[in-house]
Order: C-alpha cells, then sequence, then structure tokens
C-alpha cells in the first residue's frame, strides 16, 4: 500500500494526447526510438532557424511528473524563441510511450533521448537538459550518466524525500520513501553550467529547493526569479534561456546589469540546421547571476 500510494503521487502519467506538435505551426519530426531496456518510447523534435546563431544548440526538455508531452506545447514555443532546437519526449508510461514509470526507467528513458539526439549529429556540449519538476531530477543524473553543455532545473526540488515531508507532513516520509530523484545531492559533482529557475509564488515545489540547488551547483551557474508562475513570466524565462545558451555555455557571462528584454523571435523554416559545431573544451570563469521579472540581474537568490 505505501509503495502504491508513493508511485502514484511521483507519477501521474495520461496516455491522451491533447494536441499535437503540428498546432505549433512550425517543422517538426516524430520521434519513435528505444531505451536500453527495450522500451520503445516517443517524441517530438523541433529544429531551430538554421539562420539562428544557436541553431546548433539544443534543449533536451524532461518535463514534470503529470500528463504528457502534448500538453506543453506552449512551453516548446518559449523555448524555441530563444534560437536553439528542442527535442521533448515522454518517459515510458507516459503519452505513446510504452512500459510503466520508474526511477531506474526514466534515467535510461533520458539517456535513450540524449542517444537520439547524438546520432542526429548534435555535439554532447551543444545539448543542454532542462528538466521541469520531477524533470530536474532526471536532468541532473543524466548529467551524472553522459556529457552535456549545461543543465536547466526549472521548479525542480532538492529530493523527493524532502518535497514529499512537506506536502505530507503527518506521513514518514523520510522513513518510508524509495524513490529518491535526489537532485541536490549530485549538484556539486556537475560540472557544467546550471542555471535555476524558481519562482517564489510556487506553492507545491517551495522556492527554498530552488535556492539550496543554487547553492549547491558550481560555477558557472545563474539564478532566475520570474515574478510569477504564469504567462508573465514567459519574457523572463525565455531571456535568461537565451543569456544561458549563449553566453554561459558558449563562454564568458558579460553584461548581465542590462535590462532583460524579449523582443527577437525565431523564424520558421523547413531546411535543417547544421549541427556540426562543438562546444569549446573549456568554458570561462563566470559570475552566478539573478534574473528577475522586473529585468533587472543581482548576485544572489536571497535578496
Amino acid at each position: 500500500m505505501i509503495r502504491w500510494f508513493e508511485h502514484r503521487q511521483v507519477y501521474v502519467p495520461s496516455a491522451v494526447h491533447d494536441g499535437d506538435a503540428a498546432d505549433l505551426g512550425r517543422p517538426f519530426e516524430e520521434a519513435f526510438f528505444s531505451a536500453g531496456d527495450g522500451v520503445r518510447l516517443h517524441g517530438w523534435f523541433f529544429p531551430a532557424d538554421p539562420r539562428s546563431a544557436r541553431a546548433d544548440q539544443v534543449i533536451l526538455l524532461l518535463h514534470g511528473n503529470a500528463g504528457n508531452i502534448s500538453h506543453r506545447l506552449g512551453f516548446y514555443q518559449v523555448w524555441l524563441e530563444t534560437g536553439v532546437n528542442v527535442f521533448a519526449f515522454d518517459y515510458r508510461g507516459y503519452g505513446r510511450s510504452e512500459g510503466r514509470p520508474s526511477e531506474e526507467g526514466t534515467y535510461l528513458d533520458a539517456q535513450a533521448a540524449y542517444g537520439w539526439l547524438r546520432q542526429k549529429g548534435f555535439a554532447p556540449g551543444n545539448i543542454i537538459a532542462l528538466g521541469k519538476s520531477l524533470g530536474g531530477g532526471i536532468a541532473s543524473e543524466l548529467t551524472v550518466r553522459e556529457t552535456l553543455g549545461g543543465l536547466v532545473l526549472q521548479s525542480t526540488f532538492t529530493s523527493i524525500a524532502d518535497v514529499g515531508s512537506e506536502l505530507f507532513p503527518w506521513l514518514p516520509v523520510r522513513w518510508a520513501n524509495s524513490i529518491q530523484y535526489n537532485t541536490h545531492s549530485k549538484l556539486p559533482g556537475i560540472k557544467i553550467p546550471v542555471l535555476v529557475m524558481h519562482s517564489r509564488d510556487d506553492r507545491l515545489i517551495r522556492y527554498h529547493h530552488g535556492q539550496k540547488n543554487f547553492a549547491a551547483a558550481n560555477e558557472p551557474k545563474m539564478f532566475c526569479r520570474p515574478g510569477a508562475l504564469s504567462r508573465r513570466a514567459e519574457p523572463v524565462f525565455r531571456e535568461s534561456g537565451r543569456r544561458f545558451a549563449g553566453e554561459v555555455v558558449r563562454g564568458p557571462l558579460t553584461q548581465l546589469s542590462q535590462p532583460v528584454h524579449s523582443t527577437d523571435k525565431s523564424n520558421r523554416s523547413n531546411t535543417r540546421p547544421n549541427h556540426s559545431n562543438a562546444k569549446p573544451d573549456s568554458i570561462a570563469r563566470t559570475t552566478a547571476a539573478v534574473i528577475e521579472a522586473s529585468g533587472t540581474a543581482s548576485t544572489s537568490p536571497n535578496t
């Protein structure tokens, strides 16, 4: 009974698609591939505008614990507007992917999605893993198992035990839980750029989770604090993502005190991008930063 309850709280998949990749009105590729244990998985790949300066970079998007990839079309659009490619896929048991979700299973699924991008020609240093909520726990493990160019943690908990004990304080969560997703413990060993995005308005995964994850991460790192969990935060997410991909992953982080603007859009094209450019072997030392909804930057997520 305890294991059943735990599994039901962590994984809330849906097999029903409420939308389609074509709804974005831009080119896409439907992907079917297999995890290391043979489970068949499904995803959508959205190519960047080949004229974009970031057309050789790709966001590997690892979604949260509920629904499936069809419920996040607006989220893909925000990241496509930064000029990068986006690859979204469903974990086992979600959407059109086969199987039943588990912690190790989702790790294998992420590795399989990473492998799909490598086969497509993306250099390891040009793959940025973006994990939202539960996906952050999966993304952090992927950076331990594979070589990537950057890690983005959006509204990600420090661990299942931590967030579970807050949501169910009357239950012995720390004693009984078997599903870990311990992002916080892995961050000190991760040596690639990290962007933490967390809103003070998050009432499910509280703001202090983002603060603790940011503190545990190595430099170069950035902290994005949108003012609200709504579409009003999209320009902040977009601009922080653009800066992270273009300045932190590629090299020195500069001009952090400049206002955040979100005016440029990626052009749509049917031409496939060039994936030949690789990330430099070293990343210049950078400062940590907070990008706030007001469009200003400071040096600590505690302000």
